[in-house]
């Protein structure tokens, strides 16, 4: 992953540009209650909320933050009514296509973790065209956690580590935390320093359950579509204020 970017462009002067982190994560909820509140379909909500995600990639690129991960669709989501799964699914792979060039053009490398061969063929396919066409740019890492669980991830990389020790090419002894790392969707993507949930819900959704060990949690009212730069702003505020000591005095 690329260094933070030399020239930041309009970052609030209150922020320390010294102090952001390198890696936010989002869980962007509120896109039903959002639609619902203004008496359209949720799937407004969604298509509002894609715009909003947009900005906050640009946001990142233009303050220095090196890399943002977004909740997209977790496992849990294939238990939503079919037609909000289906127009999820075609959002996704519209989305890829339109905006593609824009990231080459922007220099974002964007990447897809999750169990992504459940996923339609049709969308299977844009998905790593656009891996394929961005994987040596340069900029912001965008990676978006697409048909995803915490706990599938871990017990995946556990899989996969067993059989290496069966094989013989892994020594039990020899396991410890950076193999265990090396074996997650993110691998070479250090862990998020901030995660942000909108629509007030205190809880991980089964996301990145290893790689938040260490996370400051920001939880906004906010619904997701409603999460602007402003808002952003605040929450790096509040992120520069904590005292950050990973379990030291």
């Amino acid at each position: 992953m690329s260094a933070k970017p030399i020239a930041l462009q309009h970052l609030p002067a209150d922020l320390d540009k010294e102090r952001l982190p390198d890696h936010v994560a989002v869980i962007m909820d509120g896109n039903g209650r959002w639609a619902k509140g203004r008496s359209l379909p949720r799937v407004m909500g969604h298509q509002k909320g894609v715009d909003t995600l947009k900005d906050l990639l640009r946001c990142c690129r233009d303050w220095g933050i090196p890399a943002l991960t977004a909740y997209a669709f977790s496992t849990e989501n294939w238990g939503r009514p079919i037609e909000e799964v289906q127009f999820l699914m075609t959002l996704f792979e519209r989305v890829l296509r339109k905006e593609l060039s824009d990231m080459m053009k922007e220099d974002v490398c964007i990447r897809f973790i999750g169990n992504l061969s459940s996923l339609p063929p049709s969308l299977q396919e844009e998905i790593f065209r656009s891996m394929k066409d961005t994987e040596k740019n340069t900029g912001i890492q965008f990676t978006v956690a697409t048909n995803y669980g915490g706990r599938e991830e871990i017990t995946h990389a556990c899989k996969s580590i067993a059989a290496k020790v069966q094989q013989g090419l892994l020594k039990v002894e020899e396991i410890n935390e950076l193999t265990i790392d090396d074996h997650l969707y993110t691998k070479g993507l250090p862990s998020p320093d901030l995660l942000i949930r909108t629509s007030g819900e205190m809880r991980l959704s089964n996301f990145l359950l290893w790689q938040l060990a260490y996370a400051e949690i920001y939880v906004t009212p906010t619904l997701w579509p409603d999460f602007d730069r402003s808002q952003f702003h605040q929450a790096l505020i509040s992120y520069q204020s904590r005292e950050r000591r990973f379990g030291k005095l």
